[in-house]
């Protein structure tokens, strides 16, 4: 199998699935222009051509409607459908991979070449790339052969990748390889009958293919912590999606819970009739809890290079437990031993907030469970316990400022983290 020097790739269907928001945006397009929407194998031959063209083609249109229809389009598509995309699995990596290598790494698209930049820089490729091209917003075609030679380099050994026969025939029209990858949007049988150099039928053939060896995925544990009321659980749902569109096997989890045993236990702890439990048996149901979970669900799930999102971890049991129940932090930590012995998130996300702002949020939800119908002095502590365990491990928890815009203390929670999980390899 040769080695490439430099490797092009096509961006829809190659290095991400933008099948949702490109499906959205050419039926809102038809509909504004009262046109009835094709059958789904029909939208999905507008993956990866240019947009006009495939409205020509698909939908009968003139070249002068294609181009109204694709103003439609980018009406929806500028502000919400370029977002609607994910990086395929490995490809992140991939990338690492070969830039690691020294391979001059470009993408050749017919999407415009604005957008395409823009796609490429939200989810963090962009970094790898030395060149982009594709067509600008006043070309309704491009020519997929025309397009590869912008970006070109001399005297490399090259190849093309891409999902559709169009960038197989650009590449051949170039004198160079190519690549079919099959799990993309073009269809297999007009893929193959164009005669690629090779075929991949997964991203992680693909990897096999440009960079056999390639590492396995490393794991990583993140958690989210702060008082209650104060958007974990709307930040955990965010983040998970996040993490998902950049290409990661996200595992989303909770404590207590988690597991069955764990969720059992759950269902005792957070009671509202708690029969007068006490302080030291919630800390210890709490614990034990912790030690299926992890046993079960977390450490499998890291070992596995999955990315283990968890709403609540240790840290809330040192805050509410350890502090505002005045059991003492050592003794917490204790009886979490299983967590302390090679079960510490590798991140911790604090979404810091006013313990009466958070409360007030909270009460305005739902009715509060045992833990947070104790007084407001309780919650007072766990505040200032929370920002005492920040000061202490500065470099796994993270602060955030969680009184923001949901959608801000998203984007700032993912920036850290995102940079946190670069510096460890988590690619």
């Amino acid at each position: 199998m040769p080695e490439y020097d430099a490797v092009i790739f096509d961006l829809d269907g190659t290095l991400t699935d933008s099948q949702p928001g490109i499906f959205a945006c050419t039926e809102y397009a038809l509909r504004k222009m009262g046109l009835p929407v094709p059958e789904e194998k029909v939208l999905r031959r507008f993956l990866g051509p240019p947009l006009a063209e495939s409205y020509m083609r698909y939908c009968g249109m003139t070249e002068e409607q294609a181009a109204y229809a694709t103003d439609l389009y980018r009406e929806r598509y500028i502000p919400i459908g370029w977002k609607e995309n994910r990086v395929y699995p490995r490809i992140r990596a991939l990338l690492s991979a070969l830039k690691a290598r020294g391979v001059y790494l470009a993408v050749a698209t017919g999407k415009p070449q604005h957008t395409s930049v823009d796609i490429l820089r939200y989810f963090g490729l962009l970094p790898y790339l030395d060149a982009v091209a594709g067509p600008d917003n006043r070309d309704l075609h491009a020519d997929k052969a025309e397009l590869i030679r912008r970006v070109l380099p001399a005297g490399k050994k090259a190849v093309m990748v891409g999902d559709i026969a169009g960038d197989v025939k650009g590449a051949q029209d170039c004198g160079i390889d190519s690549i079919a990858a099959l799990y993309g949007y073009g269809d297999d049988g007009e893929l193959l009958a164009q005669g690629p150099t090779w075929a991949a039928e997964t991203p992680q053939a693909l990897c096999d293919i440009l960079c056999p060896g390639m590492d396995a995925p490393k794991g990583f544990f993140i958690t989210l912590e702060g008082g209650d009321g104060c958007g974990k659980s709307t930040q955990a749902a965010a983040l998970e999606k996040r993490l998902t569109d950049y290409g990661y096997a996200v595992r989303r989890t909770r404590e207590p819970g988690g597991c069955p045993i764990a969720e059992q236990i759950r269902g005792i702890v957070l009671s509202r009739e708690d029969g007068g439990m006490t302080a030291e048996t919630e800390a210890l149901l709490f614990a034990a809890a912790r030690a299926q979970h992890l046993k079960d669900v977390i450490l499998p799930a890291v070992a596995a290079g999955q990315i283990v999102l968890c709403d609540r971890f240790v840290d809330s049991s040192l805050v509410y437990q350890g502090v505002a129940r005045g059991l003492g932090v050592e003794w917490v930590e204790a009886i979490n031993r299983p967590a302390f012995r090679g079960g510490m998130p590798d991140a911790t996300i604090y979404l810091r907030m006013s313990h009466v702002e958070a409360m007030r949020r909270r009460m305005a939800v739902s009715d509060p469970d045992r833990i947070e119908q104790a007084g407001e002095r309780f919650h007072a502590s766990t505040e200032e316990a929370y920002e005492a365990l920040a000061r202490r491990y500065p470099d796994r928890i993270i602060p955030i400022d969680a009184a923001q815009a949901p959608d801000k203390v998203t984007d700032d929670a993912f920036t850290a983290l995102y940079a946190r999980m670069v510096e460890r390899g988590v690619l």
